[in-house]
Formats: structure tokens, sequence, C-alpha cells
């Protein structure tokens, strides 16, 4: 029986593992048990920012010390999905997902379970099209093989960290005679992002198969996933995922509920997935994490007023969605340690974007 254990842990920088070493050194998680590593690290989001994989290379070195083994072996079956930018008061962290094969007597109700998969590594050309997409499809379908979960139903959160184009990738593409989605590497984040959330929305059924093609990517906004989270990184050439859901007979004292956010200031859907995860009334002190998606209304309006977070030249849009959407979430919840992406591509409604709160039953 599979039992899900979350630690959310407050970082001082990209490279600080000291939480993770205390808790695998005073026995509270197996080394071996760790299944992803989800993370928030204060790089600016873009393309140039190191500090994802910074993160990952420590995150790696740790475990592979404690298991005996290289960092090369860790990161073939661990997903370290790390996310840039913690602007405004979002809180830099990680969160650690671990998963236990216990012998219990099965709770009454559902409880979360979770799954991970990867995809083949992309050439630069596959990135943004219909390749990714039917890649990404068949790594969530396998991820919820992994989490034992058998109906779409139950999924309520898809997380994944795909890549991203550099100059170097667009220049070899080029040479070889292909194309590729887009020629700028920050726009190619976007179809990224654009093209792992359609497939997850495949997966899942939330959109028709014949609507979609290399033509909707980033195009077509009434194409989306309420589920599907992705972030876009220069440290890996694939996607990592994992699934959260829930389960009968699920051994976790946790449980994940969703909604999706209309717009940047939707406390509303923040409020109703956690009364889908259990929490009524004053149950903020039960949630254990919040994860969300943000993206500024590319109207340039939230509610009719006007807003310059599409406009800034200084500071590019996802950086202010990141604040604003975190914002949001801490005032509602009380705490400022919350996990939110920014770029919502094909991710929610157009402007707004899935929110999904795991508290304790």
């Amino acid at each position: 029986m599979q039992r899900m254990e979350i630690h959310r842990l407050p970082t001082a920088g990209p490279d600080d593992v000291s939480g993770l070493a205390r808790l695998i050194d005073d026995g509270t998680v197996p080394a071996r048990d760790v299944i992803a590593v989800l993370g928030k690290t204060e790089g600016n989001g873009c393309v140039n920012d190191w500090s994802r994989g910074f993160s990952t290379a420590a995150y790696a070195a740790l475990l592979a010390t404690r298991l005996g083994t290289t960092p090369d072996a860790v990161t073939s079956r661990v997903q370290f999905i790390m996310s840039g930018g913690t602007e405004g008061i979002i809180t830099p962290h990680v969160t650690v997902f671990v998963r236990r094969d216990v012998d219990a007597t099965p709770r009454p109700g559902r409880g979360l379970v979770a799954g991970v998969a990867s995809t083949r590594v992309f050439k630069p050309e596959e990135l943004g099209t219909t390749v990714q997409i039917r890649e990404v499809e068949t790594a969530v379908r396998a991820a919820m093989t992994d989490a034992s979960i058998r109906n779409i139903a139950d999924v309520h959160f898809v997380q994944i960290k795909c890549p991203l184009l550099t100059a170097e990738a667009i220049s070899a593409a080029t040479a070889r005679g292909f194309r590729v989605a887009t020629t700028s590497t920050y726009g190619s984040m976007g179809y990224s992002r654009g093209a792992s959330a359609l497939g997850v929305a495949l997966a899942l059924g939330e959109v028709e198969r014949d609507a979609v093609n290399d033509a909707v990517v980033c195009k077509r906004w009434d194409l989306f996933s309420r589920v599907a989270s992705t972030s876009a990184g220069v440290e890996l050439s694939h996607c990592e995922l994992i699934v959260l859901g829930n389960a009968e007979g699920s051994a976790s004292d946790l449980v994940i509920g969703h909604d999706v956010m209309e717009d940047a200031i939707d406390a509303g859907a923040v409020r109703r997935a956690m009364r889908a995860a259990g929490c009524d009334g004053d149950g903020a002190g039960r949630v254990v994490g919040v994860y969300a998606k943000a993206e500024a209304s590319p109207t340039g309006r939230i509610r009719g007023r006007r807003h310059t977070m599409i406009d800034d030249s200084d500071i590019n849009h996802t950086r202010h969605a990141r604040a604003v959407v975190g914002g949001v979430i801490a005032s509602v919840i009380g705490d400022p340690m919350v996990y939110v992406s920014g770029g919502a591509e094909h991710q929610g409604p157009s402007g707004g974007g899935p929110v999904a709160v795991i508290a304790r039953r």
C-alpha cells in the first residue's frame, strides 16, 4: 500500500540542502524513498536562470552521498523539478515527495498518491510541436500507472519540468535543415510549457484529439488543462513529471484538491481548492502545500482595470505574475511558502491557472 509524505523545507539559497540532509540523517526520510524534489529557487525564472540547475546538482549530490551511488544514478530515478523566481513574498523552498510501501489498514476515503515518469530527450525542432505533446501524453499515463491512479478524474495536479531552446540549439537545428517553433529563446519557454500542458490535456481527455496540432500551440487559448503546471528550464533536455491525485486504499494522511484561478487575483479559487481538499472554515491550519500557475492577462486588463505587466520592458510579465499570485495565495492561507510558477500557456483559461492544495486528512 502506498503512503505519500511531503516535507516543505525553506532554503537559504539554491544549494541549501541542509533541511533534507537533517531529515535523512535523523531517520525521518529514508533517502531511497524520495521520488521527487519540487523547488522554488530565487533566480529570474528566465532562460539564463542557472539557480535551477545549481539546486538540482546540490540535491542530487546529497542523495547520491546518502545512497552510496552517483548523482547520475539519482537523477535517473528522482524527479528534480526546480522552478526559478521567488518574486514578492514567495519563500524560497523545496517540497520533498516521499513514497513508502507500507503494510497498513486502509483509511476510509481517498488519500494522496503520486507517480513519476520522464520523456525521452527532445531534439530542438521537436519542442513546441505535436511530437512533444504526444511524448508528454504517454508519460502522463505512465506516471498515472506508477501512482496506481486508474480514473482520470482522480488526477488533481500534474507538475512538469520541460526544456527550452538556446541560441546554440536553434543554430544547430538550422544547420541540419530543420525549423524550430520559434527563434526567440525566451519565447521557446512558452512553447515548451504550452506543448507539455496540451500533452496533459490529451492524456486526461480535457481536449479533443482532432483539435491538437502544431498550429494551436500558444495560439488556441481555449484549449487547456485544468490540472497541468509546466515549468521550462535550460538544465534539462527532456520532460520530468510528477502526477498527484487521490485513490481509495491509500495509506497517506494527506489529500489533494484543486480548482482553477480565472485571473491573478482569484482568491475564491484558492478557497475552493482548500474545500476540495477538505479544508472548510478555518481549515488553513491543515494545509501543507499550495501549488499554482501564474499568468498576466494578455489583454492588459484584470476585471476591467488596466495593468502594465505585459508592457514592462524592465521586468518580464511572468515575474510580475508570480509576485501577484504568490501574494494572493499567501493572504488566504497565511503562509508565504507557496509554490507559484509563471507562464500558464494552456494551463487554465487565458490569464488564469490551476491551483492545487495538499492538506492533512
